[in-house]
């Protein structure tokens, strides 16, 4: 059985642009990184499988990577938004089957939608929410958000879970929420079934809306 590579090709290397093309690399992809700046290209140059200092909203300069031959598409440009627009449009024409593209504001979002981006992400708004759950609340370990209504959790169980199976708890009738996966604080992983008992010093993985997810972290 052969193992594919996924081609990647990472627009933008900027702080985000770089470490991500840097972790795609390490993940197994093969990574193509573009920026218009030689010392952003030079940064990554070792870390990653090519990487081409030019200004990929030249049409001509965008045929020359054969784009349609490339899985994924991220737009992580610190670039104008015009510019980031045009390569989100161009990845897209091309064909790239997942395009994935940096917002600077939510209007910037709506246009990147508009013309086709599969996904929007703002990494700075992001990793402040992220931040922000962590220091409001010590037994919060990460935060993902999936939508802007519904996250992912890592938790430390909650003390007046400890002890109690996830029929007791009932927590998807009491908050809406489920326990998707626990890891054991002996680094045991596994997906509970409703007899699973918490005990204390275990990580919880819930699922919910962010009103339900907030009461649970003040617990």
């Amino acid at each position: 059985m052969f193992y594919i590579k996924k081609q990647v090709l990472v627009i933008g290397l900027g702080r985000f642009g770089s470490s991500l093309a840097i972790t795609l690399e390490k993940q197994g992809c093969e990574v193509l990184a573009i920026d218009e700046k030689i010392e952003n290209t030079e940064s990554v140059a070792d870390y990653v499988t090519q990487a081409i200092q030019m200004d990929i909203t030249d049409q001509k300069n965008f045929d020359l990577i054969g784009a349609s031959n490339f899985d994924i598409a991220v737009v992580s440009a610190g670039i104008a938004q015009s510019a980031s627009v045009i390569a989100t449009l161009m990845c897209k024409e091309a064909g790239i089957p997942i395009v994935v593209a940096k917002a600077n504001s939510e209007l910037h979002a709506k246009i990147l939608f508009k013309i086709g981006a599969d996904k929007v992400v703002f990494p700075e708004r992001d990793m402040g929410i992220k931040l922000g759950h962590s220091l409001a609340s010590q037994s919060v370990l990460d935060l993902i958000q999936m939508t802007e209504e519904y996250s992912l959790i890592e938790i430390i169980a909650p003390k007046p879970w400890v002890g109690k199976s996830l029929t007791e708890l009932d927590l998807r009738k009491e908050y809406g929420v489920n326990i998707v996966a626990t890891k054991t604080e002996h680094g045991k992983f596994s997906i509970p079934m409703a007899t699973c008992m918490i005990n204390e010093g275990d990580v919880l993985v819930i699922i919910g809306d962010t009103n339900s997810l907030s009461k649970i972290e003040k617990l």
